[in-house]
């Protein structure tokens, strides 16, 4: 798992979106994006004119980061987009929701998406039944997450459990089983990530 040793909350200021790239301190009055809604630098709060390849860039960027993956992992997740059938955007965006640690976060049973793959990793969940530690998993429709006998009764989960969060209509998540269902593959409305979408795939195509 890749890792990002620079301040995070610079990449919420760089994109111009609220990432929640750290949980709960994201939803109080001491996220960085919030005080300072302006790029980070010197030149941050410059009225800058964008080139069409920096405009694309910026959407690349954008969901790259909104769902925490490496540059590898998004060049790869869009050539498997490219092949599929469908608008190659949307199918881009369907892919990266439905990748499992965006799926137990929004379950809510993590703060971030970060948090989710650590999770993740230290086989906190199962899959169908089986334990799985591979953060970058596309589920399908009628996969079952749940989190694994061992770790069920460990406070961080119950805290979590008792959160709310608004579910995306294409996850059906029972607290009082801690499991999450597909019901269905997620459509281009049930996305809540800002994008241009058409615009990435002009980057991928110039």
């Amino acid at each position: 798992m890749s890792c990002v040793v620079n301040s995070v909350c610079k990449l919420c200021r760089r994109e111009n979106l609220k990432l929640y790239l750290k949980g709960s301190r994201c939803l109080t009055d001491k996220c960085a994006f919030e005080r300072r809604p302006y790029p980070p630098g010197q030149h941050g709060q410059s009225r800058l004119k964008f080139s069409e390849f920096a405009l694309q860039l910026r959407e690349k960027q954008k969901a790259k980061r909104w769902y925490g993956i490496t540059e590898k992992q998004f060049s790869l997740t869009f050539e498997k987009a490219s092949r599929a059938t469908g608008t190659t955007g949307t199918e881009l965006l369907k892919r990266l929701e439905m990748r499992l640690d965006n799926v137990i976060f929004n379950m809510g049973l993590a703060s971030s998406r970060r948090q989710a793959r650590q999770l993740i990793l230290h086989k906190h969940f199962t899959l169908n039944g089986s334990v799985v530690n591979i953060p970058s998993l596309i589920l399908k429709k009628d996969d079952i997450v749940k989190i694994s006998d061992s770790s069920a009764n460990l406070e961080f989960f119950k805290t979590m459990a008792a959160s709310s969060r608004t579910v995306p209509g294409w996850l059906e998540v029972s607290i009082e089983k801690l499991t999450g269902k597909i019901k269905d593959t997620p459509v281009r409305e049930d996305i809540s990530l800002p994008v241009e979408e058409n615009m990435i795939v002009e980057y991928y195509s110039r």
